[in-house]
């Protein structure tokens, strides 16, 4: 198991920017593909960007694509999102995901991830 604590969110508004944390803690941080997932007040938690175990292979929703980046340090057992150009659609409770896996591909649904940290808020106003 490996624990997570994101960091980072906060009151934007649009066009600004915001970079999310998220610290990872107990076991080998590099045996793990990691995952930015965001959820909505009254809607499903969705899929933001994913980043395989080597920071070789990155994943983005087609909704931020071009907009938010993900990068890994694995050294210092971090991850990162770095979102650019926000909409007032981006406001959502991020969350940082683990799955235990050395692949060059990545899932891209929650249920694909067994290790979730609590969230930060993100909140864009127009």
């Amino acid at each position: 198991q490996v624990q997570l604590v994101e960091s980072g969110g906060g009151l934007v508004q649009a066009g600004g920017s915001l970079r999310l944390s998220c610290a990872a803690s107990g076991h080998i941080f590099s045996s793990y593909a990691m995952g930015w997932f965001r959820q909505a007040p009254g809607k499903e938690r969705e899929f933001v960007a994913a980043i395989t175990w080597s920071g070789n292979n990155k994943y983005y929703a087609d909704s931020v694509k071009g907009r938010f980046t993900i990068s890994r340090d694995n050294a210092k057992n971090t991850v990162a999102l770095q979102m650019n150009s926000l909409k007032p659609e981006d406001t959502a409770v991020y969350y940082c995901a683990a799955r235990r896996e050395r692949k060059t591909t990545v899932m891209v649904v929650p249920g694909g991830y067994d290790n979730w940290g609590q969230g930060t808020q993100v909140t864009v106003s127009s």
